[in-house]
């Protein structure tokens, strides 16, 4: 296992500066996800540990070894591309083979490795397939097999699973993270995905505009975000903005909205905390509005909803559909939540 530490790293190209002075550690064997969307810097990132891109200042170090002058073929790392880049002409076995016979591996070691990996990665058996005649599950595989059966420090996963359909990248996150439990590699992954870097990670940093936003577990970056767009970023969110008061906000519209901490205008809350209907509890933050729309989805409805002081902005509260009940548009509603989902947050 190995533990990686990045120091104010930067990268420009010409005017555009893709990392901005970025500074973070990734512990031993943890899964750690790296959020943002396109253009964020996420990417310039992974392959800077890599040693694809040499950043213009800054440092990155494997247990406390400099790597600026260590070439990409002595940093022993794995990586799997969103591609996989396997060799279409070679069968699963020989792609498997092909790091290992580079480094110089006996013939017997080499096989007797390629079987292990196989099994690792539940695909004994499959040996003697080309890639194309495998599903993009299988071909997901093999490529994490072929990164891990040279011994890497780190695992890098660039956007892994984003070539697969919804059902397959769930049934994937959850091999990847069994396999990455059981190997106990370091792995960082990108990704622009909120929910698979929750599903992932044991820790996630949020970036933007090629600057660290927010790292954190995933309960702690979703719960208790640091800023508008990191919270807006990991899911839908309720901005509220006003004046500053005593224990809270109050609104454009006249409203008193009770605060976790802080003492900022801006505060969020998630749609999923907001009960819809019926009278709100005593010290909770309630709200008055029209339903917009009802969004019914089977499991759950997103209701939209029209809030005096929030403009065009409608406030979303969702709701599992427990008791069947649907408001439809025009209903009048009381939306209600408990003062601590009121989070405090930066503009």
């Amino acid at each position: 296992m190995t533990a990686i530490s990045v120091t104010s790293l930067t990268k420009r190209y010409g005017a555009f500066k893709a990392l901005d002075g970025v500074s973070v550690e990734f512990k031993n064997g943890e899964f750690f996800g790296l959020l943002g969307p396109s253009g964020s810097g996420k990417t310039t990132l992974l392959r800077s540990i890599a040693g694809f891109v040499s950043p213009d200042s800054g440092h990155i170090a494997f247990d406390g070894e400099p790597m600026e002058r260590i070439p990409v073929h002595r940093r022993r790392i794995g990586m799997v591309f969103q591609s996989y880049a396997l060799f279409p002409h070679l069968t699963v076995n020989r792609n498997l083979a092909f790091g290992l016979e580079v480094r110089g591996a006996p013939q017997a070691e080499t096989a007797a490795k390629i079987a292990q990996y196989l099994a690792l990665v539940r695909l004994e058996g499959l040996g003697e397939r080309k890639p194309r005649e495998l599903s993009g599950g299988q071909q997901q595989r093999v490529a994490l097999a072929r990164a891990l059966i040279t011994g890497p420090r780190v695992l890098l996963l660039d956007e892994p699973l984003g070539a697969l359909d919804r059902k397959l990248r769930q049934e994937m996150q959850v091999e990847l993270r069994d396999i990455q439990r059981r190997t106990g590699i370091t792995t960082i992954f990108v990704t622009h995905d909120q929910e698979e870097a929750l599903t992932l990670s044991d820790r996630i940093a949020i970036i933007h505009e090629g600057r660290i936003v927010q790292v954190g577990a995933p309960q702690e970056v979703y719960e208790r975000p640091v800023s508008v767009f990191a919270a807006q970023f990991m899911g839908d969110a309720n901005v509220l903005r006003g004046t500053p008061a005593d224990g809270g906000l109050v609104l454009a519209g006249g409203s008193f909205i009770r605060t976790a901490g802080g003492s900022g205008g801006v505060a969020i809350v998630r749609p999923e905390k907001v009960r819809i209907g019926g009278g709100a509890a005593p010290q909770a933050n309630a709200l008055s509005g029209a339903v917009l729309q009802s969004v019914y989805s089977g499991a759950s409805v997103l209701y939209r909803v029209a809030v005096p002081g929030f403009g065009d902005t409608p406030f979303l509260a969702f709701e599992q559909n427990a008791s069947g009940r649907l408001f439809e548009a025009g209903a009048t509603v009381t939306l209600s939540w408990d003062a601590a989902h009121t989070i405090a947050v930066s503009s």
